[in-house]
């Protein structure tokens, strides 16, 4: 799940992965003007932006406290169960979709460790690293899986581009300009669920694909009231609100947490942060 960061003593807003992912699926179907063109394949990269880490459901179900700080542990907060797990999870759960979608999640995942294969320079925290770090205890389970990873997508991009019909999907190309676009949209999603406003700074996103050949750089930056200009602009309404759902946890001790904190935190009203995005 996603700890956004917030002022001391106050409750925190708090997004399960799915919530993460449906608000990168709202950027990627708002993605595309006469500068910036759509995805191809279509459907399949839009489902996988909007799934990409899917494998964190269970984890995100039965959540553990973190005694230091009272919040879960997550992305943003204190390191929890699932890491490494998931990096198998979530490109499996997309492979049941489509092949296609799998490729780009395995991708993903294997790119989370290594700096997004280079192609982006954002950072969780600030002055940190644009990689997943591994920790020492991890290191033989997660290199191990990543290997796997690299594994599948060598299977997956012979066996599409054995058919005619969608050969040209894994095409160099084609199919980077794709995964710049999963990143865009991640990272994007990532700068609102984990900085509470009064931390969002102005942010370059680079890479940002145009098309098949040529990519850009994205500047965001704060305007007041929840609206951020976008220079280029590359979403197609020129004036786009965005909802990113998610519910408000107010830090507890161990000895007052509920027994089962995932039934707990499924029981919060669930609420809303709205942003307005504008040319800049």
């Amino acid at each position: 799940m996603m700890i956004q960061s917030g002022p001391m003593g106050e409750p925190r807003f708090i997004s399960l992965m799915a919530e993460h992912n449906e608000l990168c699926e709202q950027f990627a179907r708002a993605f595309g003007n006469a500068r910036f063109g759509v995805p191809d394949p279509y459907e399949e990269t839009i489902y996988v932006i909007g799934h990409h880490d899917r494998g964190w459901d269970e984890f995100d179900a039965s959540p553990v406290l973190d005694p230091i700080s009272g919040f879960p542990t997550g992305v943003g907060g204190a390191k929890g169960p699932g890491g490494a797990a998931t990096t198998k999870l979530s490109p499996d759960y997309n492979q049941a979709h489509h092949d296609y979608c799998g490729l780009l999640a395995s991708m993903h995942t294997w790119g989370l460790y290594h700096a997004r294969y280079g192609f982006s320079n954002f950072r969780v925290r600030q002055g940190g690293s644009t990689s997943v770090p591994i920790s020492p205890e991890t290191a033989e389970e997660t290199n191990a899986i990543l290997s796997a990873e690299v594994e599948r997508q060598n299977a997956l991009k012979e066996k599409i581009s054995a058919n005619p019909e969608t050969k040209n999907w894994v095409e160099e190309n084609n199919l980077y300009r794709n995964y710049k676009l999963l990143q865009f949209c991640d990272t994007l999603a990532l700068y609102f669920n984990l900085r509470h406003e009064d931390e969002r700074a102005v942010e370059v996103f680079t890479h940002v694909p145009e098309n098949n050949t040529s990519e850009t750089s994205v500047t965001i930056r704060p305007e007041g009231n929840n609206t951020y200009s976008f220079a280029p602009f590359p979403f197609r309404e020129s004036r786009l609100k965005i909802r990113s759902k998610g519910r408000f946890f107010t830090a507890m001790s161990v000895n007052s947490a509920p027994g089962d904190l995932g039934a707990y935190m499924a029981g919060l009203p669930i609420d809303e942060q709205v942003f307005t995005f504008v040319p800049g």
